[in-house]
């Protein structure tokens, strides 16, 4: 069976703290996975950059290096330490260093790293981040591998000793595959599982007279791979064609794709999502209540709408909410707080900030204090759906694509998300998608200063906006006129023709301005 993206695993999601997904919670992922492979505690780190690759020029300032301090030394990511990770590293006598180098690499966001235990042994892993936090280690001591965190696994590797594939193959419980390479006198053995390993197995390797170490590799993705069943529908098309036969809206579809893709029942689903909801809201709060972090740009804001609307300057509006709500998530994150990417920490303000608002915003017109709190998580799991379907597309990788791949998917989940709220049907739901991210095709990646705040609260903030446009224009009985499908590929054809410059490299656009360079010199400086 085909594996296809989950909302969870790959759409709304990590919880994190850091200023990028694709930078610090992937390579805080790669990090913990990391720690599995070597098997024993961690003395030494080199963490290399390709030269070639976007990582190399702002690595640092984009919170990668928080992401492996804290995952290599075994800091949860939502701890407070993750934000001086590199000091806790050093205080557990852990030396982690950090190098630019030519290696082959066939993604913008490679990374090799070399670990070196106190016991001595040392592997080396090759892996690559693929946006939104979604990760795969390619290599281990030069085998490639498949890891992407959401699954069981054990890892073996032999050197100078007879073959013992058959041997494991008679001993292996159903639903566990199995695969062996043999290069020169080592080979490698790997088993993965959608399930816990039975102790009794692990015991039985750990005592075969040919093995002298195992590799326990525990899944960190939220969902666990490989107990989906059929999906109903497959293709956009085949979406909607579903829906019009069981007059079901976009909400209850992302439910039932959620439910295929990770064998969940509905009720834990719908209290996972509850859950990340209500980190969400909670970010909000924090920023409005006001946070600080020395190395930012931007100060808080946040707070000045309603300064703005309290002195008559302007007055209140569902637009202001999503502004007021945008803003507090994005200085959440630039100030390391705990966030939700929906699809990426770089997007993180559009989905959260325009669902609040409007959310807020109905209950209010009706004449109720509060909406249900089940119509909410309907519409995540309306926004959730479109992310998948953009995720089998381009990705979420600005590296590969540009911002119109971070904020312009986010706006096309907001949309379809608010369209839900407002009680559209799913083809309306999915028109204010594609009338969304038609209006953001081509959005290039230009950080100020490698910080993932200029321009990027005023692209969240833009995305936000043109999601409530969009949902108001398909809910009124606009013509989005291209499907969500080709909006989808032609965002993956444009992207493809972006030049690397205005890809998050920090090249390119507006941080190659003489502003943005002097700014950029001038935090270097305070660092």
């Amino acid at each position: 069976m085909k594996k296809l993206p989950g909302i969870f695993n790959d759409v709304i999601g990590p919880v994190m703290r850091g200023p990028s997904s694709s930078h610090t919670a992937a390579s805080w992922r790669i990090g913990r996975i990391a720690l599995d492979i070597l098997n024993e505690p961690l003395k030494a780190a080199l963490i290399e950059f390709d030269r070639e690759g976007a990582w190399a020029p702002n690595y640092r300032e984009q919170g990668t290096t928080m992401g492996f301090d804290g995952g290599l030394s075994g800091l949860d990511i939502t701890d407070e330490m993750m934000k001086s990770a590199e000091r806790y590293a050093l205080q557990k006598d852990i030396i982690i260093e950090y190098q630019v180098s030519s290696f082959t690499a066939d993604h913008p966001n490679t990374v090799r790293l070399t670990l070196r235990g106190i016991a001595g042994k040392t592997v080396q892993i090759i892996a690559v981040s693929l946006g939104g936090g979604s990760f795969e280690i390619r290599s281990v001591n030069g085998f490639p591998v498949r890891l992407n965190g959401d699954l069981f696994g054990l890892m073996i590797f032999t050197a100078g000793k007879p073959d013992i594939s058959e041997e494991l193959k008679g001993v292996i419980p159903s639903g566990i595959d199995f695969s062996s390479q043999r290069k020169g006198e080592v080979i490698s053995y790997e088993f993965k599982s959608a399930y816990p390993f039975p102790a009794e197995l692990i015991a039985g390797l750990k005592n075969h007279q040919g093995i002298s170490d195992i590799s326990v590799i525990n899944p960190i993705m939220p969902v666990i791979a490989g107990r989906q069943t059929e999906m109903p529908f497959t293709t956009i098309p085949s979406l909607l064609e579903f829906a019009r036969d069981r007059n079901a809206d976009l909400g209850e579809l992302g439910l039932i794709y959620e439910k295929c893709i990770s064998g969940y029942p509905e009720e834990e689903l719908n209290r996972l999502m509850k859950e990340i909801i209500n980190i969400i809201h909670n970010s909000i709060n924090t920023g409005l209540k006001g946070t600080h972090y020395e190395d930012r740009i931007l100060p808080q804001q946040s707070h000045l709408i309603r300064e703005a609307e309290d002195q008559g300057r302007i007055r209140d509006s569902v637009v202001n909410r999503i502004i007021e709500n945008v803003s507090a998530l994005m200085e959440s994150k630039s100030a390391m707080e705990v966030v939700v990417a929906a699809p990426t920490a770089g997007s993180c303000g559009t989905v959260g900030g325009a669902l609040r608002a409007v959310y807020d915003n109905l209950g209010t017109s009706a004449g109720r204090s509060e909406n249900s709190a089940d119509e909410l998580v309907k519409a995540y799991f309306a926004a959730g759906i479109v992310g998948a379907y953009f995720a089998q597309g381009p990705g979420f990788s600005a590296e590969e694509h540009g911002c119109q791949v971070e904020c312009g998917a986010a706006s096309g989940m907001a949309a379809a998300g608010i369209v839900q709220l407002m009680g559209g049907t799913a083809r309306q739901a999915l028109d204010a998608a594609s009338m969304a991210i038609q209006n953001m095709i081509g959005l290039i990646c230009d950080p100020v200063a490698d910080r993932v705040e200029v321009p990027c609260l005023g692209k969240n903030i833009s995305a936000a906006v043109n999601a409530y446009a969009s949902a108001i224009m398909s809910v009124s009985g606009f013509n989005a006129v291209i499907p969500l499908d080709q909006v989808i590929q032609t965002v993956s054809e444009v992207g493809r023709s972006m030049p690397s410059c205005v890809k998050c490299t920090g090249k390119g656009g507006l941080a190659a301005t003489e502003a943005a360079l002097n700014l950029k010199n001038r935090l270097t400086q305070k660092i």
